[in-house]
């Protein structure tokens, strides 16, 4: 595993950072609509974990592309922001549950 991304990323790299956050912003509102459906507290809680951690991998995702490669990714981390405050205005991002 990689701690530190490349200095360099390549478009096909770009693609794939792309890809992989509008998937787990896809599975953070699906968690969250189907913790909102959950009837079982337990599973309610579980699903929520899940989101939460679809969440944190959006997140840092995100981070990588504005920190360490501003140049390059600034474009990409902007819209996907977007995508994620548009997400957070409609509620769709997951809750905390307890």
């Amino acid at each position: 595993m990689i701690n530190t991304p490349p200095q360099v990323i390549t478009t096909k790299d770009l693609s794939y950072l792309k890809d992989q956050m509008s998937w787990e912003l896809i599975a953070m509102k699906k968690c969250a609509h189907y913790a909102q459906e959950c009837t079982d507290p337990e599973v309610k809680s579980l699903i929520g974990k899940i989101g939460q951690m679809h969440q944190r991998h959006y997140q840092q995702i995100l981070r990588h592309c504005q920190t360490n490669n501003a140049s390059g990714l600034s474009p990409i981390a902007s819209q996907m922001a977007q995508q994620n405050q548009q997400a957070s205005q409609m509620g769709t991002q997951p809750r905390t549950f307890s």
